[in-house]
C-alpha cells in the first residue's frame, strides 16, 4: 500500500482494505459496511448520519437512485418544519447555521462509496465510462482506490464545463474551467473588467488568475503584456489552455507566484475570494477567504507594485457586509492602512439565480448583493 489514506471493511468474511481518495480532503470513514441493492434508503440514511460508510457491491445506477433519496431525505429532516423552526437572530447567524447544514449534507452524501479500478473503471453492473473524467481531476493513479459517488458527480460534472465551456461575452468566446478551478459563471465581475477605462495598454498583473479569464479580457482590451499568477497547478494549466484556445497566449505569460510577481505595472487587477470565511473543500476557495488573507496580501502588496500613477483594481462582492461577516468600514480601514486611496468605483448587481430566490436562506443579502469594481492607488 501506499502512504495515502485506508479504508477497511470486512466481506466474505475477510478484512479487506483499499486506498481511500478524496479530492476535498475529507478524512477515510471509520467504518466501512458492504452494501448492495437489497439496502433501502431508510436504513442507508440512518447509517450514513451515524458515520458509516457504504460500499456498493450492487447496480450503479441503483447506487445514483439511493444517493438521490439520500439528498432527499436531508432536505426533510425529521423535527421541526421550516414554518417552526426559530428564525436566526441575524444574517451573520443564517449564513453560520446554512453553512453548517451544507456541511452535515455533504457528510451524509459523500457516505456512499465506489471502487476504482487503476485505469479507473467502475466495476459495477451499468456503470459509465468515467476515465477521462477521473483522469483530469485524479491525473495517474497506482493502484485500484475507493472515492465516494457524489466526488465522482462532482468530477463528471467539471468535466461537462470543461467540454462545453462558459460562453463569454466580453471575449466573444468560451471559457473552459477545470475540475478545482472555479467557474466564472458570474458574469457581471467579468464586464466591469471589461468596460472600466484602462490606465495603460502597456502591461498588466492579473493576480490569482484561476481560469484566466480576466488575462484573456484584458488581452482582447488591447494590453500588449499581461503577467497572470496563480500557486495552484490545476490553475495555471486551466489559464494557459484557455488563453492559448483565445489565441491570446503570446500576450500573457502564466507563472506560479504568491500573489504578485516581480516588478511594478501600470495596472493590477485582483479577484480575489468574497468571503470571510473557512472553505470546506479546494473548490470553495475561491469563494471563501478566512480572515480575508487574499484580500489582505493584495491590498498589503499592491503599493509596492504599482507605477507611479498606476491603478489597482479590486473586484469585490459586498455579500460579506449584507452577511455580517466584514463591515465596509473594515474594507475601508484594511485600503487606508495599506497606503493606497480609492480613485473610482463601479458597481453592478449579480444576476445569477439565487439572488432572486426566496426559498434560499440567505436570501436577504444576495438580493441586496453589489458587485465593485474599486480602482486604487498610491498614496
Amino acid at each position: 500500500m501506499s502512504d495515502y489514506p485506508v479504508i477497511s471493511w470486512t466481506e466474505d468474511g475477510e478484512t479487506r482494505s483499499a486506498r481511500w481518495h478524496s479530492e476535498s480532503g475529507s478524512p477515510a470513514p471509520k467504518k466501512v459496511i458492504i452494501a448492495d441493492d437489497r439496502i433501502t434508503a431508510d436504513s442507508a440514511y440512518r447509517l450514513a448520519c451515524e458515520g458509516t460508510a457504504l460500499l456498493w457491491r450492487g447496480d450503479f445506477q441503483n447506487a445514483r437512485q439511493l444517493l438521490q433519496a439520500l439528498a432527499r431525505r436531508t432536505e426533510h429532516k425529521p423535527g421541526k418544519s421550516r414554518k417552526e423552526a426559530k428564525a436566526p437572530s441575524s444574517p451573520t447567524e443564517a449564513f453560520h447555521l446554512h453553512r453548517q447544514a451544507q456541511s452535515q449534507r455533504a457528510r451524509t452524501l459523500a457516505m456512499v462509496l465506489l471502487p476504482f479500478e487503476t485505469d479507473f473503471r467502475i466495476p459495477l453492473r451499468r456503470a459509465p465510462d468515467v476515465q477521462q473524467a477521473c483522469s483530469e481531476a485524479y491525473g495517474k493513479v497506482s493502484e485500484p482506490f475507493v472515492a465516494s459517488l457524489r466526488e465522482l458527480q462532482g468530477l463528471i460534472g467539471a468535466h461537462e464545463w470543461r467540454k462545453k465551456g462558459v460562453e463569454i461575452p466580453a471575449l466573444e468566446g468560451r471559457i473552459h474551467p477545470y475540475y478545482g478551478v472555479f467557474s466564472p459563471v458570474r458574469g457581471e465581475y467579468i464586464g466591469l473588467v471589461a468596460d472600466t477605462p484602462l490606465p495603460s495598454t502597456a502591461l498588466a498583473f492579473d493576480i490569482g488568475t484561476g481560469t484566466g479569464v480576466l488575462a484573456a479580457v484584458l488581452a482582447k482590451r488591447g494590453v500588449r503584456h499581461i503577467v497572470a499568477t496563480d500557486q495552484d497547478q490545476r490553475a495555471l494549466a486551466c489559464a494557459r489552455e484557455n488563453l492559448d484556445r483565445l489565441g491570446v497566449q503570446k500576450q500573457v505569460e502564466v507563472i506560479q507566484a504568491d500573489l504578485f510577481p516581480e516588478g511594478r505595472a501600470p495596472l493590477v487587477v485582483c479577484n480575489p475570494p468574497w468571503v470571510p470565511a473557512r472553505p470546506n473543500s479546494p473548490i470553495e476557495h475561491a469563494v471563501y477567504d478566512p480572515d480575508s488573507r487574499m484580500l489582505r496580501g493584495f491590498l498589503d502588496g499592491l503599493a509596492a507594485h504599482l507605477e507611479p500613477r498606476g491603478e489597482g483594481w479590486l473586484i469585490l462582492s459586498d455579500l460579506a457586509e449584507h452577511l455580517g461577516l466584514r463591515s465596509r468600514a473594515e474594507l475601508l480601514a484594511l485600503i487606508e492602512g495599506a497606503g493606497l486611496k480609492v480613485l473610482g468605483k463601479s458597481d453592478i448587481r449579480p444576476h445569477h439565480p439565487k439572488a432572486a430566490d426566496t426559498q434560499d436562506p440567505l436570501h436577504a443579502a444576495r438580493s441586496a448583493e453589489i458587485t465593485s469594481l474599486w480602482r486604487l492607488g498610491a498614496k
